[in-house]
């Protein structure tokens, strides 16, 4: 078995190996997270966006839509019913101001959802998480050399692998 660099896993490793395998999967996921935070703030500012364009529009209707809407439904109503024009007025501004209502109830929930959107709150959160479990790692515990082996053997090691 081998590690993702090629090199041997388990005793056969380094200490400079294994130092930059843990460096390079550190860096792997710092990156991942990234790219995970931006993910969910391009989805928050979809959101915020979708908000701002129903509130766009709302406004628009209502502004461009009520002299043309106005006269012909104030006509029609007066045609249809035979009430006072004044009367089928009103209850073509009414239509008007509840078909802008509705697509500001659209606007409102929209932007409900992009507040709440807490992606890079979650990111930030796992990347605290990751570097806690980082923090209390443990090196495993050295086994005991055998009594036979010369601390001078041990030292010729040590200088020819630095």
């Amino acid at each position: 078995m081998s590690a993702p660099d090629g090199s041997p896993v388990g005793a056969e490793r380094s200490i400079g190996q294994l130092f930059a395998s843990a460096t390079t999967e550190l860096s792997a996921l710092v990156h991942d997270e990234i790219a995970l935070a931006k993910a969910q703030l391009k989805q928050d500012v979809k959101r915020g966006a979708a908000s701002g364009g129903a509130f766009s529009v709302a406004g628009a209707v209502l502004v461009f839509s009520l002299p043309m809407l106005n006269f012909a439904l104030a006509y029609g109503i007066r045609t249809w019913s035979g009430w006072n024009l004044a009367v089928c007025f009103l209850l073509s501004f009414a239509a008007n101001v509840l078909l802008a209502g509705l697509l500001a109830l659209i606007g409102v929930t929209f932007a409900k959802k992009a507040k709440q959107g807490k992606g890079p709150q979650k990111v930030a959160a796992s990347v605290k998480e990751s570097a806690g479990v980082l923090q209390n790692a443990k090196p495993h515990p050295r086994h005991e050399l055998p009594q036979d082996r010369a601390p001078e053997a041990i030292e010729a090691v040590a200088r020819s692998s630095s």
